[in-house]
């Protein structure tokens, strides 16, 4: 638990307000994510977070607990990598004001101390300036550039890869 934030785990009952908030966000959130915008595909979201290969979680201000945001770790891969990959996105009216990156900052957290994880990459797309500056602020580093690297609304996006080791000195 953060000071103004805490994460748990996305559940059934936050679809409505998690639809309702990702539709008032969706402006902020293209071309860079697209978050579920009906029950039906909110079900579909829910369903990938089984727990071994993908955590799915939202951000909750500790103030009246309302949905900040939302925290994914995905395709994370055991054995020799121990690795995953995040997600995230703000909801208005909530954008811009930390919450997010405390928030992505306790997903970390329990990436490295309850999921074991030895690595935490993130991928973005370099005119992300929020995202991108979201990382940095945590400690992740810059390690590289993918041309066409993820298919988003069916275009091939350049992504800049950024990442956090366990033993990395922590910011978060």
């Amino acid at each position: 638990m953060g000071t103004r934030v805490l994460v748990r785990q996305v559940r059934a009952e936050d679809a409505a307000r998690f639809v309702e908030l990702a539709g008032l966000s969706s402006g902020l959130h293209r071309p860079w994510v697209n978050l579920p915008a009906s029950a039906e595909e909110f079900r579909e979201y829910l369903a990938r977070f089984d727990q071994v290969a993908a955590v799915g979680m939202v951000v909750c201000r500790r103030e009246g607990g309302d949905l900040a945001g939302t925290v994914n770790i995905n395709r994370i891969v055991r054995g020799s990598y121990q690795r995953g990959v995040l997600g995230y996105a703000a909801f208005l009216p909530f954008a811009g004001r930390g919450y997010l990156t405390e928030g992505v900052g306790l997903a970390v957290r329990y990436a490295f101390e309850q999921l074991k994880l030895h690595r935490v990459e993130a991928d973005i797309q370099p005119g992300n300036a929020a995202s991108i500056k979201l990382v940095r602020r945590l400690g992740f580093r810059r390690e590289g550039f993918s041309p066409g690297f993820i298919k988003i609304d069916g275009v091939w996006r350049d992504h800049e890869r950024w990442a956090l080791t366990s033993e990395d000195e922590h910011v978060y």
